[in-house]
């Protein structure tokens, strides 16, 4: 009985054993479930929530692990590393090595929830000894789940395409140690390490090997640099198409990179520094921006054209461009010859007793197309508007301009110097490039002053329309060559006096007092001499003062301005260089009233008004807003009726520019040229017996005013600073 009693207890024992066991599964089975059932729910909320892409950095390893997530996953790592030692627990392993995944694959605040959530799972499950055969069945799938999620980052972290990562490897090798290779300016280097470091260094001219929409819009406009004057052998492009290797490909996206850089600075500056050309030019830098570059043209719907923005964008260097594209469609298409014959002369009418006297020649309608005369095309009269486009054509060939069609002009047509025109155009358009992009002022409707030395011209322009024009004489061509620059007319002054600039005092004034010491008391001329010896020559207001009536102020530091003039005379000549370098206006009064009727509209300025205060003290009127003054030299133009038009290089600024484009040293003609600056200084003089001297040697005791100051008064801003971007060359002299 004992013995059953035995029997029955054990198996009584046993019984509860499997029943514990089965119970202690179920809960365990049901825990996993349900725990199992959280973390699925917990992913679908992290899904729907935006995350930041993952940072691009190598698997992690376990010594990275540790280090970044100390609190929340190393802790529990070494609990459990120490719990299979005690109970050998199924789970516990489990939930530890899904953490490295965990870790790899969310952001910090994850593991942190992820931590408190299974803590709880690991120490209960710890006490229970069973289900060693779930630790088989789960512990090796812990590793697979964690393996693969370990290498996303790399793959997530870039924003590269797989096609393009070996290309953009080699980028950052190239740009990190080579990139002197391509780019020899600092700001260029800096721009390009900005630019492709911000995107991982992909390329941006191909993806997966082949061109972007971008890369043929710019080698579109580079392979047409030609059409705006400049050479494409300035701007080479790589063979993408033979370039079939990640080393290659890069090394192309550079040189293109490059290529665009130099197209942009050269056409929005010029192709040589102005500096180059004479130390009598003075013009406003302004230099491209590489950094703005890259991200204009490789941003822009379409590239070619927002690279071709970068040249001039006024009006006349566009009609420009148009010229020089049929100067160069002519050279391929029918010439027409004017047959040789008698002399064609037209005799203008003179007064009742002669009239006009108009011959006719067969030859007349060629003549008419070939200058460009479209009215009355097939009239075979050598009338007045023929024997005129004669004589325009002469003088755009340095001929004598009588207007006479005779053998030689004839010659000149049938062989016109077709290279040398292109040649003259293209300097022309090169000289655009050096002024301002905003040629007049926004708040007075871009109103500006614009003088074509060549033409001997002066324009008002306001809204893009010419507002009134005048003639003018410019300087002697030589050390008088009037400047070229761009200064702010600040003032007029109402009956001026004429402070007799140093080169013509020292150089003319004194020498003459040598053989006349009265010369210049007959002249009007007033001399003083300072205690230092120094001496400064003046003429008093009125009508016989060489700067008339009016001067236009500008003040600039080869101290050249406009001014009226006593001697009209020199205004009916066609070519008119007779100055000491300032510019002499035919109609000043009008002049005058334009400009204050510009910036003072209120005051209702008429040449009656202005005249009205001619007398013998000096009267300023100041701008509110000064206007702009813009000196060119532009002996290739297009006319109002759209014809081009040529002048006569006066100062050889033509011939000099051909000359260092042809023969010049490549991008060192972007490099300033340092040339001496003016003085305004006066030494000491001894005057000869007989000379009046005004103040009798009472001035001042040093040399006094400088010209400048006497002129234009003290300056109210610092002198200009030197040019922005460009490299320092050798010294030239010029003496003015």
């Amino acid at each position: 009985m004992r013995d059953c009693l035995n029997h029955r207890a054990g198996l009584d024992r046993v019984l509860m054993t499997v029943a514990a066991t089965f119970l202690t599964v179920s809960a365990s089975s049901a825990l996993a479930q349900d725990q199992a059932r959280s973390s699925a729910a917990e992913l679908a909320i992290e899904a729907a929530i935006p995350r930041p892409e993952p940072a691009n950095v190598p698997p992690p390893t376990p010594s990275d692990i540790k280090l970044d997530a100390t609190a929340t996953v190393q802790e529990p790592a070494k609990e459990a590393a120490k719990e299979p030692v005690k109970a050998e627990a199924a789970p516990a392993p489990d939930k530890v090595e899904t953490k490295p995944s965990d870790v790899a694959t969310t952001p910090a605040e994850a593991p942190k929830s992820e931590t408190a959530k299974t803590e709880p799972a690991k120490t209960e499950p710890a006490k229970i000894e069973p289900a060693k055969a779930d630790t088989a069945t789960t512990t090796p799938a812990a590793p697979a789940t964690a393996a693969a999620p370990a290498s996303e980052p790399v793959k997530a972290a870039s924003n590269v395409p797989a096609a393009d990562q070996p290309v953009a490897d080699k980028l950052k090798d190239i740009i990190g140690a080579k990139t002197s290779r391509h780019f020899d300016r600092k700001n260029e280097r800096a721009a390009v390490e900005k630019f492709y470091g911000a995107r991982d260094f992909a390329p941006v001219w191909t993806q997966a090997g082949s061109l972007t929409a971008a890369a043929k819009g710019v080698i579109a406009r580079l392979k047409d640099a030609a059409s705006d004057g400049l050479n494409p052998a300035d701007y080479p492009v790589p063979d993408f198409a033979a370039a079939t290797s990640p080393d290659a490909l890069a090394d192309a996206e550079l040189k293109l990179t490059a290529s665009m850089f130099d197209y942009a600075r050269q056409a929005q500056s010029g192709r040589m520094h102005w500096s180059q050309v004479s130390g009598d030019i003075l013009y406003p830098e302004h230099p491209v921006d590489p950094n703005e570059v890259l991200a204009k043209i490789t941003t822009a719907t379409d590239a070619s054209a927002a690279l071709d923005s970068y040249n001039p964008p006024q009006k006349l260097y566009k009609e420009l461009k148009a010229k020089l594209a049929e100067l160069r469609g002519q050279g391929n298409g029918p010439v027409i010859e004017i047959a040789d014959g008698p002399a064609l002369k037209y005799t203008p009418a003179r007064g009742k007793k002669q009239a006009e006297i108009v011959v006719e020649d067969p030859r007349v309608p060629q003549l008419r197309a070939k200058l460009g005369i479209a009215e009355n095309a097939s009239d075979t009269r050598y009338d007045a508007t023929v024997a005129e486009a004669v004589r325009k054509f002469q003088t755009s060939a340095e001929m004598k301009a009588t207007g006479i069609l005779d053998d030689k002009t004839v010659k000149a047509i049938n062989t016109p110097k077709r290279d040398k025109q292109i040649d003259v155009v293209q300097v022309n358009m090169e000289r655009w490039r050096w002024l301002p992009r905003d040629l007049g002022v926004p708040s007075l409707g871009d109103a500006y002053v614009i003088l074509n030395i060549p033409d001997y011209t002066l324009k008002v322009m306001q809204r893009g329309q010419q507002v009134w024009t005048t003639r003018v004489v410019t300087g002697k061509p030589g050390t008088h060559a009037t400047p070229l620059l761009t200064e702010t007319m600040k003032y007029i002054t109402v009956n001026p006096t004429w402070n007799v600039p140093p080169s013509i005092v020292y150089n003319e004034y004194l020498p003459a007092l040598q053989q006349d010491p009265t010369v210049l008391q007959r002249m009007g001329l007033k001399l003083e001499q300072n205690r230092d010896g120094s001496v400064h020559i003046s003429q008093p207001p009125g009508e016989a003062n060489a700067l008339g009536r009016i001067r236009f102020n500008f003040p600039n530091k080869f101290l050249v301005y406009q001014h009226d003039t006593p001697d009209k005379n020199l205004f009916a000549r066609d070519e008119r260089a007779f100055s000491h370098g300032c510019m002499r206006v035919q109609n000043p009064d009008q002049y005058a009233s334009v400009l204050l009727n510009i910036t003072m509209p209120n005051e209702k300025y008429t040449p009656e008004r202005v005249r009205s205060m001619y007398g013998k003290s000096e009267v300023d009127l100041k701008f509110p807003t000064p206007i702009p003054v813009n000196i060119t030299y532009q002996t290739a133009f297009v006319d109002d009726a759209g014809k081009l038009q040529f002048r006569k290089d006066v100062y050889g600024r033509d011939a000099t520019m051909i000359n260092i484009l042809k023969n010049g040293r490549g991008k060192d003609l972007e490099n300033v040229v340092a040339h001496s600056q003016p003085s305004y200084s006066r030494p000491s003089t001894t005057l000869p017996p007989g000379v009046a001297v005004a103040n009798n040697g009472g001035g001042f005791g040093s040399s006094g005013p400088n010209f400048f100051e006497r002129l234009f008064g003290a300056p109210t801003t610092p002198p200009p600073p030197a040019p922005v971007g460009r490299r320092t060359q050798q010294q030239r002299v010029f003496t003015r």
